[in-house]
């Protein structure tokens, strides 16, 4: 497997956090692999094989590209021989005014978008190996559409604030540092990323322990959960479990093993 990870350019970082490319080649039967949640919200193109989830007891396709909104529990992808993805790792609380769509959560949801368009253009660069010059398209599109999307002052001050203290500060200090009524955050935050500042911070938070124990499986979860304003360990231990179904210990013990890659929220892109 193959794992790049690209800065986005400086009009782009209040609305991206960075452009990634991955490949892999799992051979000729059917193969999954987990993605764990975090805190952001991804658009995804794919190429080569076809790319699944699990669905009513059957795998569902999924076009390319899609979005993954904000997970609640991992999610299995399925896949066969070789796979490519151009990934758009953005913050839940711009993903939607940047592509022009309503807020919302939860289930499959199908709409006509004009970034469908962008699907041939990147096919032919990535079946030619030409994989700088797709992302240089890729970033090109979303320059154009950041330079026709209104900055919010106050989403873009409260998410440095939620990101600098990796989901650890209380709501009232986010609305501060965003100089806003805490009733008047929520309200902004939860229209434009369909959720709230609480559960964005909470996977961020959860993000951070997974991150940790992944590369340091024998971290003490005591020390972990004072550092990262947990009530104690066993708070840790329950909200660990609620995001990735398996408990702090089961997770370090799989991470000594092996590197898994890191709900149901899914936005599918149709033709416009």
């Amino acid at each position: 497997m193959q794992h790049l990870e690209f800065e986005p350019p400086e009009e782009l970082r209040d609305t991206i956090k960075c452009f990634w490319y991955n490949s892999r080649d799992v051979g000729e039967l059917q193969s999954g692999f987990e993605v764990q949640p975090d805190g952001y919200a991804e658009i995804i193109f794919h190429f080569g094989s076809s790319c699944s989830i699990s669905h009513n007891g059957g795998l569902q396709p999924l076009p390319s590209p899609f979005m993954m909104g904000l997970l609640n529990q991992p999610v299995v992808f399925y896949t066969k021989n070789r796979l490519e993805i151009i990934g758009i790792r953005c913050y839940p609380w711009t993903v939607f005014d940047l592509l022009g769509l309503p807020s919302g959560k939860g289930g499959v949801r199908v709409f006509e978008h004009p970034i469908t368009q962008l699907q041939s253009m990147l096919d032919q660069c990535i079946r030619a190996g030409r994989i700088d010059e797709a992302l240089i398209q890729v970033k090109q599109y979303f320059l154009n559409e950041r330079s026709r999307v209104p900055t919010s002052s106050m989403l873009f001050k409260a998410g440095v604030a939620m990101r600098e203290a990796n989901g650890t500060m209380p709501v009232s200090q986010i609305a501060a540092a965003a100089h806003a009524t805490v009733r008047t955050l929520e309200r902004n935050f939860k229209q434009s990323s369909g959720y709230t500042v609480k559960d964005v911070s909470g996977l961020m938070r959860f993000e951070q322990v997974r991150n940790r124990l992944w590369l340091y499986p024998d971290s003490s979860l005591t020390g972990l959960a004072h550092e990262l304003g947990y009530a104690d360990q066993s708070h840790l231990s329950r909200e660990f479990k609620r995001y990735s179904g398996t408990t702090p210990a089961a997770f370090a013990r799989k991470a000594k093993k092996e590197k898994p890659v890191v709900s149901d929220d899914f936005v599918a892109f149709i033709q416009a």
